[in-house]
């Protein structure tokens, strides 16, 4: 470590992204980007007056499309939060809203960001094992806590809870904040953002970067009861009051005021979710259930760091993730069906059938 360093630098254990590979020829399934391009609508309000869009400040409140986010999920903008990706937005509720008095809590297989904030803030977190089918008990996050985090579909399982589950968690810990990341619900799970209005301790957090196709854009929002905005407000006021761009403020209002897109884009990445996960069971494969735009996959006969070298020499990238419980799984993202078909072709080639 550096002399210069904060002492608390030297124990932070970063969150390490998927690889944004620099060589051609590659089909990239590792970082759950959407395969179809953003919503025409987006792409004509990023271009339009792009000068000024430059060249001026943005708007710190984000005023426009907060309005539009507001108008979508049939909520008022004084609920409604927005920032540079749903990581940021995660990182200040974070900080904003949970109790350094207990440990937070989160899944010991979700999102590998959550233990790397709770490191950033000094915040004690406590990982609560997933059952043996991979799925969130909600009756095992009732104990004392600082607050609790669910990736709803869960970030690396794909595994969805129903909005009751989440409202009989709220009801449980009423005095503690529920954050809901739904970076993937768009993909057929259901989303918890009505349960806004009946508990005042739900936060549901958002990204455009994933069933909006807009990941280079960063853009994330959160819902929730006014009080819970307002800590979001402040910190995020202490630290970068302009965090969104007129050209991202632009684009993510036309891509979310776009439904048929998202109707239409997310519709095919589920079709093709069904008929991956059939061909990856006829070569032997387990495969959990998912409700978002990725499959969790083990192959019995075949090490999952084996079958990431193969498929790495045939220009084909998919994660394997560090969770302990999860080492010798695969995560593979959804792409076109062609894309699809040449993974299946390339794990066929090595040799791979069913049982």
């Amino acid at each position: 470590m550096s002399r210069l360093w904060n002492p608390l630098v030297a124990d932070l254990h970063p969150y390490i992204p998927g690889e944004q590979p620099q060589f051609t020829d590659i089909l990239k399934l590792n970082t759950n980007e959407l395969p179809y391009g953003p919503s025409p609508a987006a792409l004509k309000a990023m271009s339009d007056g792009c000068d000024d869009m430059l060249r001026l400040y943005p708007d710190p409140t984000a005023r426009d499309l907060r309005r539009v986010i507001a108008a979508t999920y049939g909520t008022t903008e004084e609920r409604v939060f927005v920032g540079n990706g749903s990581d940021e937005v995660l990182a200040h509720a974070f900080r904003a809203l949970i109790s350094p008095d207990a440990p937070m809590l989160f899944a010991d297989v979700s999102y590998g960001f959550y233990p790397v904030y709770c490191g950033l803030f000094g915040q004690s977190y406590r990982e609560i094992p997933l059952n043996e089918r991979f799925e969130i008990d909600i009756e095992s996050y009732t104990i004392p806590c600082g607050g609790i985090a669910i990736a709803n579909p869960n970030a690396n399982t794909g595994h969805a809870l129903p909005p009751e589950a989440l409202s009989r968690l709220a009801t449980l810990q009423p005095d503690r904040t529920i954050i809901i990341d739904e970076a993937y619900v768009d993909f057929g799970a259901e989303s918890a953002i009505r349960l806004t209005e009946e508990h005042d301790n739900i936060l549901v957090v958002q990204t455009l970067s994933k069933s909006r196709a807009l990941a280079g854009l960063r853009v994330g929002y959160a819902i929730g009861h006014p009080d819970l905005i307002e800590g979001l407000i402040r910190v995020k006021d202490s630290f970068n009051s302009y965090p969104l761009s007129r050209l991202a403020q632009a684009g993510a209002a036309a891509a979310i005021a776009d439904s048929d897109w998202l109707t239409h884009t997310t519709g095919q990445v589920m079709s093709t979710r069904g008929r991956f996960v059939q061909r990856m069971a006829g070569l032997g494969f387990d495969i959990l259930p998912s409700y978002a735009n990725f499959v969790l996959v083990h192959h019995p006969a075949y090490q999952a760091s084996a079958l990431l070298a193969d498929l790495r020499e045939r220009h084909i990238i998919v994660r394997q993730l560090s969770a302990p419980r999860i080492r010798d799984w695969l995560r593979i993202t959804i792409g076109t069906d062609e894309e699809m078909d040449r993974l299946i072709e390339a794990l066929a080639s090595m040799g791979l059938t069913s049982r």
